[in-house]
Formats: C-alpha cells, sequence, structure tokens
C-alpha cells in the first residue's frame, strides 16, 4: 500500500495495529467478525485519530498490518481494500499499511499468525520489534506480535471465537489500548 510517512531512524518504536475491530469497526456476523466491503460500510473508531496522533507525537511510528483474504477469495476486490485504506489515513494519519492478500490455503509468511508484514514493516522501516507494541482484537494479531517479539495488547471484543493466548494485555477499547502503551513505555 503506497500510504506512508518517512521511514524512521533504525531502532525506532512501533505500534502495530490490526485493521478491522481495532482502527475500525468489524462488521459482525453471528458475533463473528468481518472486513467492512467497501468505504461505505467503513467506520472508523471515534479514538482512532487521537490515538494514532498521541502515538506520533511520542515518536511511535503508527503502522496498520491486516489480513485481508476476501481478496483471495474473490469476494472483495484488492482496489476496495485499498480505498478503505485511504480513507483511514485521510482521518487518522497511519504512517503505513502491510496487508496479506491471502489465505490460508496459501501458506504466505505474511498471513497472521505468522509475523511476516512485522518483520517486512521492521526491516524497511528500521524499526526495533523488542521496542514495539502489537494491538489486535483477534487471536491471530497476539500471536503474530509474539512471534515478531513484540509486547502484545488484546482488545477483548467478545467475538464467537478463540480467544488470545496469553497477550502482555487485555483491554475492551481501543483508548484503554493507548493508555496502557504510554504508560507502559
Amino acid at each position: 500500500m503506497g500510504v506512508r510517512r518517512a521511514v524512521t531512524a533504525a531502532g525506532a518504536r512501533a505500534v502495530f495495529f490490526d485493521r478491522d475491530g481495532v482502527i475500525n469497526a468489524a462488521v459482525l456476523r453471528d458475533r463473528k467478525p468481518h472486513p467492512p466491503a467497501s468505504p461505505d460500510e467503513l467506520r472508523i473508531d471515534a479514538d482512532a485519530a487521537a490515538v494514532v496522533a498521541g502515538l506520533r507525537e511520542r515518536n511511535f511510528d503508527v503502522v496498520v498490518f491486516t489480513n485481508q483474504p476476501d481478496v483471495a477469495r474473490g469476494t472483495t476486490p484488492r482496489e476496495a481494500v485499498e480505498s478503505i485504506h485511504r480513507a483511514i489515513a485521510d482521518r487518522t494519519a497511519i504512517d503505513a499499511f502491510y496487508v496479506c492478500y491471502h489465505d490460508d490455503a496459501d501458506h504466505c509468511a505474511c498471513r497472521k499468525p505468522l509475523p511476516g508484514m512485522l518483520l517486512s514493516a521492521s526491516a524497511e522501516r528500521g524499526i526495533d520489534l523488542r521496542r514495539s507494541y502489537v494491538v489486535g482484537d483477534r487471536w491471530r494479531d497476539i500471536e503474530a506480535g509474539k512471534r515478531a517479539g513484540c509486547r502484545t495488547v488484546w482488545i477483548d471484543r467478545d467475538y464467537d471465537e478463540r480467544p488470545a493466548d496469553a497477550p502482555g494485555r487485555r483491554v475492551t477499547n481501543l483508548l484503554e489500548a493507548y493508555e496502557w502503551i504510554i504508560h507502559d513505555c
């Protein structure tokens, strides 16, 4: 995705946010989260812009990393995903977006729970993963963060699915995640 702020200095800190259910509301069907299909369905969290601004003021690189398997499944066009990212970037000043467009059957290194997107961001942006945080609402996000050596914050949305295993911190919303990060660092 082309929406990016300048690359940070080596050893920089970052906060990696999952997209759906964290930066924007997930579309819930039977208590299971799904991504919005278009910018028209996009509902950005009311605290997202302030959280991103606060982290950037504290010299964190702010990155979204997201699985978007509906592209591989043929149910969502890639352009729709990229339009959603442009809309989020316009309203939140996210520094970069890393996207896995694959499905589980593709066995790629970028699909969460594997840490490929985090490792790529680290290499490309000079991020020290041990000084960084992952904020997610699903077990895959937290597992990817742990595998990359990041601190983890799980936003428990009470989905009807497997919970995160031993996150560094459990919270119920984006603002709580932010407050914990700024007090932890």
